[in-house]
């Protein structure tokens, strides 16, 4: 049984449902829920009691935003209390050592899919059947899928980032005379008219391996879709299947020429990421544009403005691939099924409880129904709305592997696309060495 619901069979659910809503008058009424503390229908606006403790990453200044939120919540519930306990990036370690210990919080916002996955499989999690209707009406479908495991509805991806971003130095482009590309082929022609100008087009941070795999995925996504991505994601297929070569070859397209890269193979095998955006996003640049997630401006200080100095585009659709993100963020999972927590719930999957994170600025948000005008930063809006309206949206794979093969410095993928961006013509010994990797890790 395949652990993710296939995008058909989504979006056959979500008409079905939306005619069952509209046949039931529309607006706020959930459907009737199946999961965790059974039966019943929760509402926006149904008045309910009790407390809510929720356990997050968000620390400092995204604490202070998440609290705003808490407090909209409580003006819409005010008999509810809610106690948020920030742990930072310990989240995975804290919460699993809560978990086991038999005192988990009721609701947690986790960054890893694989960590939710890992609560189903031991029976901790409670579903959110109760809540799916609405969510796949102002989410869409693939992103419930992104929280669906052997077809239940476990996860909602509140917060977001998106990864299918391509940054660029826009004096650059017009010394070039080049313009943002929706294709492949022409993005990687006018790297080649960029590099003729003469400015690297490339600034790339082989020193970060988990910046390769983003660009992998990115394209692998376009080329094999997402069933493939999905039975990817969960070594359903080979590593050395041809859609992975297939991948790694428009890759190579990327990495093959050093001349077209800030630094050279050599130097980008030392660049980490934030040097990689300074190379861009600076007046004087050592590059032309960097191919990462929507946070891109946020990691180093700049003289450039946005839109006028710099910009962004989306990551250029392959063989008339369907718009489509990877993205990053963070799913709200519950531990328990009460009406309280319901309510909860219920308001995240609003746009209300998003726009209030929206308005303060550096949150993005996956939600069709945030107003596109919340948004103080026209690029950030950008970014977001094409999350909103990406017909294939799907999760980081890396992210959804197993830790000692997608995200740990010196092995699995991030060294393994280090070894690639070495020597991009070797797709074949490449991609045994993945599979390799990944048979051990899924032992």
């Amino acid at each position: 049984m395949t652990r993710h619901r296939w995008r058909a069979l989504a979006l056959l659910l979500t008409l079905v449902l939306a005619v069952i809503a509209a046949g039931c008058g529309g607006g706020d009424d959930e459907e009737e829920g199946q999961g965790g503390g059974g039966g019943g229908t929760t509402t926006t606006a149904q008045k309910v009691s009790g407390s809510v403790s929720v356990m997050g990453i968000w620390v400092g200044e995204e604490q202070q935003s998440f609290q705003a939120v808490v407090q909209g919540f409580k003006t819409e519930q005010p008999d509810v209390t809610v106690k948020y306990n920030p742990v930072g990036d310990n989240l995975p370690t804290v919460l699993s050592t809560a978990v086991q210990g038999g005192n988990p919080p009721d609701v947690a916002a986790i960054a890893q899919p694989g960590l939710m996955t890992q609560f189903v499989d031991q029976k901790k999690v409670k579903p959110l059947t109760f809540a799916k209707a609405r969510a796949t009406a102002n989410f869409g479908p693939s992103v419930v899928e992104t929280g669906t495991v052997d077809g239940t509805f476990y996860g909602l991806m509140w917060k977001a980032n998106n990864k299918s971003t391509v940054w660029y130095n826009v004096k650059s482009f017009k010394d070039a005379g080049v313009e943002p590309s929706e294709t492949w082929d022409d993005f990687t022609s006018a790297a080649d008219t960029i590099k003729s100008s003469g400015l690297p087009a490339y600034s790339i941070a082989g020193a970060d391996g988990w910046t390769l795999t983003d660009l992998f995925e990115n394209i692998y996504l376009r080329t094999a879709g997402p069933q493939k991505y999905d039975q990817l994601s969960k070594h359903e297929i080979k590593w050395t299947d041809q859609s992975v070569k297939d991948a790694l070859t428009e890759m190579g397209k990327v990495l093959s020429d050093g001349d077209n890269i800030a630094g050279g193979t050599s130097g980008a095998l030392q660049t980490d990421f934030p040097t990689s955006v300074s190379n861009v996003l600076s007046p004087t640049p050592k590059a032309a544009m960097v191919l990462e997630g929507d946070f891109v401006p946020g990691v180093v200080k700049t003289t450039l403005k946005p839109v006028t100095g710099y910009n962004q585009f989306e990551f250029p659709s392959i063989n008339d691939s369907k718009p489509a993100v990877v993205a990053g963020g963070n799913l709200i999972i519950i531990f328990r099924d009460t009406p309280a927590v319901r309510a909860f719930v219920d308001y995240m999957i609003s746009p209300d409880s998003a726009e209030i994170w929206v308005k303060r600025g550096g949150f993005a948000s996956p939600n069709k129904r945030v107003p596109a005008s919340s948004y103080p930063d026209p690029l950030l809006r950008a970014t977001s709305r094409a999350m909103a309206q990406a017909q294939d949206f799907r999760f980081d794979l890396s992210d959804l592997q197993p830790s000692s093969f997608g995200a740990t410095v010196g092995q699995g993928l991030w060294k393994l696309f280090q070894d690639f961006l070495k020597n991009p013509s070797n797709v074949d010994g490449i991609a045994t060495q993945m599979e390799a990797a990944a048979a051990k890790a899924y032992k």
